[in-house]
């Protein structure tokens, strides 16, 4: 399961608006790629179409759809949102995360 914090489900469904999607129909894309300055990154996207290899959930009215291969990094993860002064935008707060980078967007296991 991944959840979705209040304050960033607020800023999905405005991204989602913008962008021409629906947050009670679409849903947002997590995925884990090699990459970054700590060995993975995470991706975020919108998307309308499922694949075959996917992992749907929903948390707080915010559906989240994440490949098999990802989910085994992502599995307790919590996606926060920060826009404060020194926010950072998207957040993910991953328990399986052994080393993280400064900028909060690549870890390692």
């Amino acid at each position: 399961m991944i959840k979705v914090s209040e304050n960033a489900k607020s800023r999905i469904a405005q991204l989602m608006a913008e962008d021409g999607f629906e947050i009670s129909r679409d849903f947002v894309r997590v995925g884990v790629k090699s990459g970054g300055c700590s060995g993975l990154s995470y991706e975020l996207n919108f998307d309308k179409q499922l694949g075959d290899n996917d992992k749907l959930f929903e948390d707080i009215g915010v559906k989240i759809a994440v490949d098999k291969k990802s989910f085994l990094y992502l599995v307790g993860t919590t996606l926060e949102y920060s826009g404060g002064l020194n926010g950072k935008g998207f957040v993910f707060q991953n328990p399986n995360a052994n080393r993280t980078c400064g900028c909060g967007e690549s870890f390692s296991l």
